[in-house]
């Protein structure tokens, strides 16, 4: 019972089926023989509701009004909140394994994300395996995926916070159930405690507490967890232990809780008659930055042009412009490894794209090709950061000026590189600037005709003339209207 090894072949023979813990035939709805690699059901029968079968040897759940169920047999009831009572987690020890119900009050592009902290006694990303938990809406399905974090940057396909499945392992997680009401999801899978992935998996203890962690952020264009904002993550640690029975810690309700109030986002920044721009990377600016102002999600970093966030800029065709970029060269590091380059692509990533995808994009400046057709960036440079002095204060900056008050500009010792793009007449009217090795990093590049900027300049000017005209004939009824009387 509760074994591992694969199963025997059967032909004519009955099979006695006992099933874990203190479940019964009454509790299930159906049995099936599923295949936990590939996710297939290869064949499953229903349980009828009036079907009469006495208990299992020693299996006692089954009452009538003369008797009571034992109490180590009883149904456990596991339960904490986290992320300030916005998630609640479930927990059942079953066997060899661990049922888990995921709940939170959160939107449909939303993940909610839980399991082991890389560290036991801290939270910790790095070495974390958690399991990220989700609503498709584009498909009406429920996801619950394995993931192991090797670094706190986006998934390149070999490193960061990744799907096991993506980066050669295996998804171990089985979904149960799923349910979105009124604003909360709520899902139910199951894990074993012990996997034989030793790298990309963390085995659940059963004799003791352990270090959990849990997040809520947004899904990215592949379904994947993209960065949660600073406020969305566990920051104490927080010790589960498994085995655990009665261990309920929820008082509340997800649907009492009230709705999140929005914040304004800064007005987005523009740039226009520049030739020179320094390229460095900074944080999003949380719920007033990158995402509210691209409706693209972010992973918590952002290109910084002319220290100015994300700003939209403005070049002219048949002109040459220069990027000075400092965006790390370190490829062992995919967290400071953020190579500069012009495409046509909303999202960017170029080389973590398939050779199909990458096609789909055409790139205007900061690749190359070797001598082989494989792509390599050309812009990346020494790395420098706009940190946080303190904590992340964009929620109490009504302006990005006072936020960059709240930053420090760091940077490792080195060069950096240089990014010469000359705009030739049949480049496109919008073009993006983006992060190499990660998604969603930059924003847009109007590409307008020569002349445009003596034009927009004259423009300026002559509004300048009308609001003076404006101001003189208001002074001038004033004073008219001051006279009369």
């Amino acid at each position: 019972m509760g074994s591992m090894e694969p199963l025997r072949g059967y032909q004519g023979e009955d099979i006695e089926i006992q099933l874990p813990g203190s479940l019964t035939v009454y509790d299930i709805d159906w049995l099936a023989v599923w295949c936990v690699q590939y996710r297939h059901n290869f064949g499953h029968v229903l349980i009828p509701k009036d079907l009469d079968v006495p208990p299992a040897l020693g299996q006692t759940k089954i009452t009538t009004s003369s008797t009571t169920a034992d109490p180590k047999e009883a149904r456990s009831s596991n339960c904490r909140q986290l992320l300030k009572e916005r998630l609640q987690v479930h927990w059942e020890l079953q066997g060899d394994w661990v049922q888990i119900q995921l709940a939170a009050r959160m939107r449909e592009d939303q993940y909610m994300a839980f399991g082991l902290s890389g560290e036991q006694g801290r939270p910790s990303m790095v070495g974390g395996d958690v399991v990220v938990a989700f609503y498709d809406s584009e498909k009406g399905t429920f996801q619950a995926e394995d993931y192991y974090m090797s670094a706190t940057a986006q998934c390149d396909g070999k490193n960061g916070v990744c799907p096991d499945e993506r980066i050669g392992g295996r998804n171990d997680v089985t979904l149960v159930s799923g349910e979105r009401k009124d604003g909360v999801t709520t899902i139910v899978y199951r894990r074993p405690l012990q996997t034989n992935e030793p790298i990309n998996d963390r085995g659940i203890p059963v004799d003791g507490d352990v270090s959990v962690i849990a997040a809520i952020g947004p899904l990215n264009s592949r379904k994947e967890a993209n960065a949660h904002a600073i406020s969305d993550k566990t920051t104490d640690d927080i010790r589960i232990d498994f085995s655990s029975r009665d261990d309920h810690a929820c008082t509340i309700s997800l649907f009492d809780l009230p709705e999140e109030t929005g914040l304004q986002p800064w007005p987005p920044a523009i740039i226009t008659g520049e030739n020179l721009f320094s390229v460095r990377i900074g944080p999003t600016g949380g719920k007033r930055g990158y995402t509210p102002l691209t409706g693209q999600p972010s992973w918590g970093i952002a290109w910084y042009i002319n220290d100015m966030l994300i700003p939209e800029i403005y070049v002219e065709r048949g002109q040459t412009y220069s990027f000075v970029v400092e965006g790390g060269n370190d490829r062992t590091n995919p967290a400071r490894y953020h190579p500069f380059y012009i495409t046509d692509s909303k999202e960017g990533g170029f080389g973590q794209k398939s050779e199909a995808d990458q096609k789909k994009q055409r790139v205007f400046g900061g690749v190359s090709y070797d001598a082989e057709g494989y792509p390599y960036p050309t812009a990346a440079g020494r790395y420098c950061e706009w940190t946080h002095k303190t904590i992340d204060k964009s929620a109490e900056t009504q302006t990005f000026d006072s936020y960059l008050q709240t930053l420090r500009l760091v940077c490792d010792d080195g060069e950096p590189a240089y990014l010469n793009w000359t705009v030739v007449p049949e480049t496109p009217e919008i073009l993006y600037y983006q992060c190499y090795s990660h998604n969603n990093l930059g924003w847009k590049i109007h590409v307008v005709d020569a002349g445009y900027r003596s034009q927009r300049n004259g423009n300026t000017a002559s509004l300048t003339h009308i609001s003076s005209a404006l101001t003189l004939g208001v002074l001038s009824l004033t004073l008219v209207i001051a006279f009369t009387s």
